[in-house]
């Protein structure tokens, strides 16, 4: 009778316990649904990590960068007057473009909020 005893205890105790693990998986299923679906979301949430702003500031010192080593490249005798002067012809027409983007992206900041400070001018653009 003994063993028939601790049997129908130790049924008993693990019907408990697969009762909890139940409870204690539906308890974090409706958690993780709950925050899922009832998760509210900001504006700065969708919007991007950089501005354009940022992107073109970044790609104007790449360019700066680049005629600064073709220049150096130059000198030490690794490219030719007329291959030298079509590359550096190439990459000031593209920072002038890259350039007046800044400029229409800066004036559209300004135009677009009227009652803000208007933000600080890029490094090494005016500053004096």
């Amino acid at each position: 009778m003994a063993p028939l005893g601790f049997v129908q205890v130790t049924t008993a105790s693990m019907a408990g316990a697969d009762t909890a693990v139940l409870l204690a998986c539906l308890a974090l299923a409706t958690a993780t649904l709950l925050f899922i679906f009832w998760l509210s979301y900001e504006p700065s949430d969708f919007t991007p990590l950089r501005s354009r702003l940022d992107q073109l500031l970044e790609r104007r010192d790449a360019i700066y960068d680049n005629l600064r080593d073709l220049k150096f490249e130059y000198r030490a005798g690794k490219y030719a007057e007329g291959d030298f002067e079509a590359m550096k012809t190439a990459l000031e027409n593209e920072a002038a473009l890259v350039l007046a983007e800044i400029d229409e992206e800066t004036a559209q900041d300004l135009t677009r909020s009227p009652g803000s400070r208007p933000r600080r001018a890029p490094a090494g653009r005016g500053a004096q």
